[in-house]
Order: C-alpha cells, then sequence, then structure tokens
C-alpha cells in the first residue's frame, strides 16, 4: 500500500522552530491513536521556510487529514 506524506509549512523567522515544535505534536498524536507508523520529522528548506511532516498509509490518509489539517500531501517514497 501506498505511504502519503502529510505536510505543514512554516514560513517567517521562526519556521524551523515551529516545524520542529510541531513535530512532537504529531508525534504525540501517533502515540495516542496508536498508530502503527510513527515516521515523523521536520526540515528546514532556508532561514525563513521550514516543514513539518507524518507519514500515514493511503487507506487512513482522510481519517488524518481531517484531524489535523496538513497544508497539502505527497507520495512518500
Amino acid at each position: 500500500m501506498r505511504k502519503i506524506k502529510l505536510i505543514w509549512d512554516f514560513r517567517g523567522a521562526a519556521a524551523s522552530k515551529t516545524a520542529e515544535h510541531h513535530e512532537i505534536h504529531l508525534k504525540e498524536f501517533l502515540i495516542k491513536e496508536n498508530y502503527p507508523l510513527q515516521i515523523t520529522g521536520f526540515t528546514e528548506i532556508n532561514d525563513m521556510y521550514a516543514i513539518a511532516y507524518v507519514v500515514v498509509e493511503e487507506k487512513d490518509l482522510l481519517t488524518f487529514r481531517d484531524a489535523l489539517k496538513p497544508h497539502r500531501g505527497e507520495v512518500y517514497q
């Protein structure tokens, strides 16, 4: 089954710290939901742009999308 990477975009001087903090909440959500995949992360794209993400199975996409309201998603390789 395909995996989907749900992504949150953060912009501004505090983007990296905000993305890092958002990842903490994503990890907490996965633990609370007892979700088998535990793939999360954050990436600083540049000084003013960073992302946080969580990877879910395609069958769970709508549930996670509705609960977490990501900005966008893409197929996870």
